[in-house]
């Protein structure tokens, strides 16, 4: 089995290039500079996040209980993917709506008043 691609590097941590294809069928190997697959760019916890992710249908409900972790890092981590895969993420709206959800988890304020703030 093959080595996971590496999409930083170990050691100044900048993005790698692909820059060598080969087939080990009929050996033919080609160099270049090559695009490397979007997820790729993501680490290892990240693709298993990911995976949970998929596999739960996009149910963030579903994802909490299977992570053992709550709304708000289910957020996060979904923004933290989202930028590695280069998508901007707005972040000042989504700290608000943080906000709000962890009063609501903590029992600070009412559904009703979240989903008014959420609305506002």
């Amino acid at each position: 089995m093959a080595n996971p691609i590496l999409s930083k590097c170990p050691v100044c941590g900048k993005a790698m290039q692909v820059t060598r294809l080969h087939c080990h069928g009929c050996k033919t190997s080609i160099e270049g500079n090559f695009d490397s697959c979007k997820f790729c760019r993501l680490d290892e916890e990240q693709r298993q996040f990911i995976e949970v992710f998929l596999t739960s249908r996009g149910n963030i409900k579903e994802v909490e209980r299977l992570l053992g972790i709550s709304y708000p890092t289910v957020r996060s981590r979904l923004d933290a993917v989202l930028e590695s895969l280069g998508y901007r993420v707005e972040r000042e709206q989504d700290q608000r709506r943080k906000e709000i959800l962890e009063a609501l988890d903590k029992g600070e304020i009412t559904s009703e008043e979240a989903i008014r703030l959420l609305r506002s």
